[in-house]
């Protein structure tokens, strides 16, 4: 009887053995959880400079989050974002689907119709820091899909016609885009750890001390 309690826990030791040695799994970082109003105070504030920013900069489109489907970054967001799915033709080609652009509220049957449009556009993005990122950092930010709100689908109209503005002189169009556009902005900002100018941070506070109080920002910065 000794000898079989022994054999068990040598049997129960062995077992254990690579639960012990195996590395244990990296969970995903939780994300950052907070008012608006208290997000747009952790945004720093720096004067901006655009001395030498080229769009060139920002490598895009890449792969995508899967280098093996044949779709790129645009495609990806495409899929992802779609109301109705579309066909995923050879080459990654779309065909139907559905999209709502919500900076307009505009429903969009072409996937051609539209732009993905960075929340904080790139030119934006080398005044607030990004002038100083390697060129790896700065194509990781181009393409990121780590965040459901760094890249989003909208026409291509109201794309262009924000261009690289900041809040203080462009918001969306459609009032009830606004909030979320204010709160999936600020997000974008901590997430990479870029700053605002003044008169960025004035229209921050307008719309976090008023109509958009409610609205909770929800990021986790990037690695």
């Amino acid at each position: 009887m000794i000898k079989n309690i022994a054999r068990g826990f040598s049997a129960l030791s062995l077992a254990l053995v690579p639960l012990l040695s195996a590395p244990a799994a990296q969970a995903a970082p939780a994300p950052e959880v907070t008012t608006l109003a208290d997000a747009v105070g952790l945004v720093k504030v720096t004067e901006e400079d655009r001395t030498g920013y080229m769009r060139s900069s920002f490598k895009h489109w890449n792969s995508g989050d899967d280098a093996g489907d044949g779709c790129n970054t645009r495609n990806e967001v495409l899929l992802a974002e779609g109301v109705m799915a579309p066909t995923v033709e050879a080459g990654c080609k779309l065909t139907g689907g559905t999209w709502r652009s919500y900076y307009d509220g505009q429903e969009v049957t072409s996937a051609g119709a539209l732009d993905i449009d960075h929340m904080v556009p790139l030119a934006e993005a080398w005044d607030s820091g990004a002038s100083a990122w390697s060129a790896s950092r700065r194509e990781a930010y181009a393409n990121d899909q780590g965040s459901a709100v760094s890249l989003v689908a909208v026409t291509a109209r109201s794309n262009r016609q924000k261009s690289d503005q900041d809040p203080a002189d462009w918001m969306p169009p459609s009032p009830e885009a606004q909030c979320r556009y204010v709160g999936e902005w600020v997000s974008t900002k901590l997430r990479w750890q870029l700053t605002a100018d003044d008169r960025e941070l004035e229209a921050l506070k307008v719309y976090a001390e008023g109509p958009c109080e409610d609205t909770i920002v929800r990021y986790t910065p990037a690695a």
